[in-house]
């Protein structure tokens, strides 16, 4: 069974869900508070993709896993980030905006930043590694943009609708990313479990780094305690699910092994991340 055809409908109903907690006012925050946004938008969309290639290139990762390692650095923050910020008694609002403004903005810096990756690891690694543009693009724009913009129509001029449909697709979103690691692992249980010492390590020190890279953000821009978690958060979790979409689309990169990192980062994450929030509550 070829995972691909649960990866992206489950991503095309993650997307809907967090277009039914969007509204337009969330992209107008800039306006009101422009600091923690462009600190947000450095660090994710700037400060991962340069963190992630030196983690890649340290770890001497194998091609396919350099590029997997990149694919998630450029990808945007994952909607639970926004769950977990809400727990850690974060900046919500904030949290929001970030969300989806890096899910917006990514639609067009993923092609740009992967074009420039492959090419570079293809040329220094001799391997041939082809990432069709227009494809990818499309299908961000048909699996990425048009849920989003759906749910955030559906909630404005259908409230109560949009609030049912949330209420079933939140308790259904965090089942269906186990399932789709658990069909992942089943399939390539026997490279996930030889790789995942060097290649667990290198995806958690990119998870820690980040969300130190969070919190210097933060401080440099000299933004409140509130905003500070938040940053932390959105920086150290990345949406996983649209990184194994691209990488095991068959109209983009068809390879699953391109996938894995993400498997093991959605893992990694979870944990570290309820580590922190823990830590978080009880200061």
């Amino acid at each position: 069974m070829n995972a691909i055809w649960i990866v992206l409908p489950i991503l095309t109903l993650l997307m809907f869900e967090l277009g039914l907690t969007l509204q337009i006012e969330d992209f107008k925050l800039f306006k009101k508070r422009p600091r923690p946004i462009i600190a947000g938008i450095i660090g994710q969309i700037i400060f991962l993709p340069i963190l992630a290639f030196i983690l890649g290139w340290l770890f001497k990762l194998d091609p396919l896993f350099f590029i997997g390692i990149m694919l998630i650095a450029c990808s945007p923050g994952g909607s639970s980030s926004n769950i977990f910020s809400m727990i850690a008694k974060g900046d919500v609002a904030l949290s929001v905006s970030l969300t989806a403004c890096s899910s917006i903005i990514t639609l067009f810096t993923i092609p740009v930043i992967m074009e420039f990756a492959t090419r570079l690891i293809g040329s220094n690694l001799n391997i041939d590694v082809h990432l069709p543009i227009g494809s990818l693009m499309i299908q961000n724009l048909l699996l990425m943009l048009l849920p989003i913009v759906t749910g955030i129509l559906v909630k404005r001029y259908r409230p109560l609708v949009a609030e049912r449909i949330h209420k079933i697709l939140s308790k259904v979103a965090f089942p269906a990313l186990i399932l789709l690691a658990t069909l992942f692992f089943i399939q390539h249980h026997a490279t996930i479990t030889a790789q995942f010492g060097k290649l667990g390590l290198c995806i958690s020190v990119l998870i820690l780094l980040a969300m130190g890279g969070g919190l210097l953000l933060s401080k440099w821009m000299h933004l409140n305690r509130k905003e500070q978690r938040t940053l932390i958060i959105e920086i150290g979790m990345q949406n996983a699910a649209q990184a194994i979409a691209i990488a095991s689309s068959p109209f983009v990169f068809n390879n699953d092994i391109i996938a894995i990192p993400a498997i093991i980062y959605a893992l990694m994450m979870n944990v570290i991340l309820l580590v922190y929030v823990g830590i978080a509550k009880r200061r």
